[in-house]
């Protein structure tokens, strides 16, 4: 994508050249205006008084107000369009899944750093991303855009901000977004100026004594006036410099990195069927968001728009089959029509991994896997107890109790519930019969070997807590349970004859 950011590079220079003209244009007029004191010109055999030092004056000004705006656009312009925006920095205990969706799309993109995350207050479903560079860069999503989105949907989002980091145009946009609204605004306030200052300057008119003066005055005047009021209207034209194909570049790169095409697409309806506008929009962060934040008014005309329509991005994006890859993307661009003009860099990086299937549909799959094997394991270890003889009772509040066969209350607690169950008497009068059987078969001495065969093993001593189960294992490897009610002093191992000693812990 080296292409792509040369490019941005490129254009934020030239931007920065064409504001600096129509900046000394504006400051020209203006202060010629504004400062009367002029040079004689003689034109036609007629001399004229003009004001030039007025509007070398304003020139200069105006270089001073462009010098320091390019460099606040460079070093601040990111913190500026997210106060102008009403956008709020959040930590990670603010939204932990925004975080996690950020964190993993840095990780994707293999970006050096984390963009800072914000958060607008705002119920419209918008969001941008801004900064000079990956070091310094900030993507914001309004409370509305959360609020309706997905997983799947937010990372698609999340990522196409991503790619406006990658391709450098947050630098580009928001030198744009700087200048143009300082030009709105000089233009704004002299505008003003004018009309609050009309009277005065009529009278100064009338007592000049210098009629030819006068005319000159009133049309540098009318031409000062008549600039700052196009001035904004040429700031809002230079947005067509904003070439709408690094919207396309973004959302192959949302792609690219989420390999699941479907997200963005679907953000992008989302946003695309809501009605409500930002509350608090200009027209210098307009370009920025993600989709044409104006839904109403002439800067929603198709020729005032610096994002190419919506629908069409929807489409492309759905006409990915196979691999999320940008060379999949430019085939897809090709067979609707769109000129995505995806760089040949790009189309070279490889053929891109297999488009996954929806999050949530995977989700869903391993919680029912998850629900499966928890069910398996807990039929498994139901079939173990039954041949060991427990009793299962069940509770009214759903709870499946399981008490060993030597258990000898009448009465248990529910451990969710706390309701006092009763046990059946034939159940428990069964469980107690065999359990004292298994104490029987317990106490009976193993059958002696015959002599021809190898020695039994040695005897092992297990120590015990009364009252309470006791686990061991057999150095032959067979596990062995023994119940809090046993009274036989010694058991045998099931698989090796060992005579295993029993005594209470001390």
């Amino acid at each position: 994508m080296w292409e792509a950011i040369r490019a941005n590079k490129r254009k934020s220079v030239c931007l920065a050249a064409a504001m600096f003209l129509l900046l000394a244009g504006l400051g020209f007029f203006i202060g010629m205006a504004l400062f009367p004191a002029s040079v004689d010109v003689e034109a036609g055999g007629r001399v004229y008084p003009v004001p030039v030092a007025g509007g070398v004056f304003g020139v200069i000004v105006a270089g001073g107000i462009w010098a320091v705006m390019t460099a606040v656009a460079y070093y601040n312009g990111g913190e500026i369009l997210m106060a102008v925006s009403g956008a709020r920095k959040i930590e990670k205990q603010d939204h932990p899944q925004l975080f996690n969706v950020v964190e993993e799309m840095t990780i994707a993109s293999g970006l050096g750093a984390m963009p800072a995350v914000y958060i607008i207050d705002d119920s419209a479903l918008n969001a941008f991303a801004a900064g000079r560079d990956a070091e310094h860069a900030a993507v914001a999503i309004t409370s509305g855009l959360l609020s309706r989105l997905n997983r799947d949907q937010l990372q698609g989002v999340v990522a196409h901000e991503m790619g406006h980091i990658l391709n450098r145009d947050i630098l580009f946009m928001q030198m744009l977004g700087i200048m143009a609204g300082t030009i709105v605004i000089i233009a704004d306030l002299y505008v003003r100026g004018m009309f609050y200052s009309s009277g005065g300057g009529r009278r100064r008119s009338r007592s000049s004594s210098n009629g030819k003066g006068n005319q000159v005055q009133a049309l540098l005047m009318l031409l000062a006036l008549v600039f700052a009021l196009l001035s904004p209207i040429l700031a809002q034209f230079i947005y067509l410099a904003a070439s709408r194909r690094r919207e396309y570049l973004a959302d192959a790169q949302s792609a690219v990195l989420t390999r699941y095409p479907e997200g963005l697409a679907s953000a992008l309806e989302i946003i695309e069927q809501d009605s409500q506008q930002l509350a608090r929009l200009n027209r210098s962060t307009a370009p920025m968001f993600i989709c044409n934040p104006y839904k109403q008014g002439l800067s929603a005309f198709s020729l005032m728009q610096t994002h190419p329509p919506t629908e069409e991005r929807i489409r492309i994006l759905r006409g990915m089959a196979g691999t999320a890859s940008f060379a999949e993307y430019q085939r897809a661009s090709e067979r609707l029509g769109a000129a995505a003009g995806v760089p040949a860099s790009a189309l070279a990086a490889g053929t891109g991994a297999a488009i996954r299937e929806a999050g949530v549909q995977a989700e869903a799959r391993r919680e029912e896997k998850h629900e499966q094997r928890k069910t398996q394991w807990r039929q498994a270890t139901d079939a173990l107890r039954g041949v060991n003889k427990f009793m299962f009772l069940a509770c009214a509040c759903g709870l499946r109790l399981k008490l060993p066969p030597d258990f000898t209350r009448d009465k248990v607690a529910c451990p969710r519930c706390h309701r006092e169950l009763v046990i059946p008497v034939a159940a428990l009068t069964a469980a107690r019969a065999l359990g004292n059987t298994l104490e029987r078969a317990a106490e009976t001495p193993p059958p002696v070997p015959p002599r021809d065969r190898h020695e039994p093993p040695e005897p092992l001593v297990v120590r015990r807590q009364p009252g309470a189960w006791t686990t061991f294992r057999c150095p032959c490897g067979e596990t062995t349970n023994l119940p809090p009610g046993l009274q036989a002093s010694t058991v045998q191992c099931r698989q090796c004859k060992r005579t295993i000693h029993v005594h209470d812990a001390a």
